[in-house]
């Protein structure tokens, strides 16, 4: 059977209780009536770059459904070294464990981009889920394509190189902040990417002697996307597919 598409409500057309306006695709995506259920318990919340929202094996507080705002998983060491193992935009949330009946995330949920959004206590969204079949269907939908997309990006992480891997990350950050500077520090990169700043440095530079990115201190400029798309590995066409399943416009 085919899957249809989901019907997405304009931004700006539900506010939570507080009356902020609500730009999570999911949030928009379900109907009034499962809206309804969920929206009392939506709190507005300013999302400021490196605020760590879920450490690694802590029991989950709240799920994050953000607005304009990008959020990092990141898979954390013994020995404090870290890699970023996948992104959350507006197109999805985090707290995919909780989604599913589980208590505790195995990853680090770290805000990378300063945005905006919405939390909703664990409890009281398992609680809502019970009633409401489509949001808890396009939350599972969501957790399983965000386990491919960690799946993907830990292959990329091993098989490509930096240059590549550089250009995956930035057009999967831009497809979800849509904006064309990124504020971006090498050193950031460097940790969410699993390397040493210099690689980075050097991975970058190329990148923006070939005209496809611009840096300045503290934020990198996409100048060519499309000539970007050719440098990146295979890993970014595959998640953007992947991203594709949700059905979300």
């Amino acid at each position: 059977m085919a899957r249809k598409n989901l019907q997405v409500v304009k931004s700006g057309e539900r506010t939570n209780p507080a009356g902020k306006s609500v730009s999570n695709k999911i949030l928009l995506s379900i109907s009034d009536s499962e809206y309804s259920s969920i929206r009392p318990h939506l709190e507005y919340v300013r999302l400021p770059n490196h605020l760590v929202l879920h450490e690694t094996g802590e029991r989950l507080q709240f799920a994050y459904f953000p607005n304009r705002s990008l959020i990092s998983l990141v898979v954390v060491m013994k020995d404090g070294r870290t890699v970023e193992a996948g992104v959350v935009g507006n197109e999805g949330f985090t707290g995919t464990s909780a989604a599913v009946g589980l208590s505790r995330g195995p990853l680090r949920a770290v805000v990378q981009v300063t945005g905006d959004g919405f939390r909703i206590k664990v409890g009281a969204l398992q609680n809502t889920l019970q009633s409401t079949p489509n949001l808890q269907m396009l939350l599972n939908r969501y957790a399983a394509i965000r386990s491919m997309q960690v799946a993907q990006t830990a292959a990329c992480n091993r098989l490509h190189d930096i240059k590549q891997r550089l250009a995956r990350w930035l057009l999967m950050t831009q497809d979800r902040v849509d904006s064309e500077a990124l504020p971006i520090t090498h050193d950031f990169l460097a940790t969410m990417l699993g390397t040493d700043r210099p690689s980075v440095s050097l991975a970058a530079g190329a990148l923006q002697k070939k005209g496809f990115i611009a840096y300045t201190r503290g934020a990198v400029k996409i100048v060519n996307r499309r000539k970007l798309e050719d440098s990146a590995c295979e890993c970014y066409g595959v998640i953007r597919q992947y991203d594709g399943e949700l059905g979300l416009k």
